[in-house]
């Protein structure tokens, strides 16, 4: 599947730019951090969900669609809307990937806080780990 090696690769390419940001320094390249985690999640999450034959090929999933869903909403968060799959982990998967959007754009364009920096690492970095776990049950590796 062509889409999955696209994945693969666009997954490679973020991971070395978040591992580069954090060697010269999170703080530093809090901007470089707000981007690639965010892009790499899609990715990480398309992949998943193309593997668990969720999604079909060409199926775009937006970041804009994982905006923390407010308090007493009484409609759906709209990746649920959107989405409408269940698979595993779902809950987790899309509650690191709010925490992800909800700094995204301070951590581009602002100052972000230290504990914003660290917020979007850790969730991103869990999240890599589930996914990167569930896919290899198929038979799929990623870095």
């Amino acid at each position: 599947m062509a889409s999955i090696q696209l994945h693969k690769e666009q997954i490679k390419e973020h991971v070395q730019e978040i591992n580069d940001a954090i060697a010269i320094g999170i703080e530093k390249r809090a901007a470089t951090l707000g981007l690639h985690t965010s892009a790499c999640a899609i990715s990480l999450l398309e992949i998943y969900l193309h593997v668990l034959g969720k999604i079909s090929v060409g199926s775009m999933i937006k970041h804009e669609w994982f905006k923390p869903p407010k308090v007493g909403q009484k409609i759906a968060p709209l990746a649920e809307r959107k989405m409408g799959a269940d698979f595993p982990h779902k809950d987790e998967i899309f509650s690191l990937m709010y925490t992800l959007e909800e700094h995204r754009n301070k951590l581009i364009y602002g100052k972000p806080s230290k504990t914003a920096i660290d917020a979007v690492l850790s969730s991103f970095q869990k999240l890599h780990q589930i996914i990167k776990d569930e896919i290899k049950k198929y038979g799929e590796e990623i870095e």
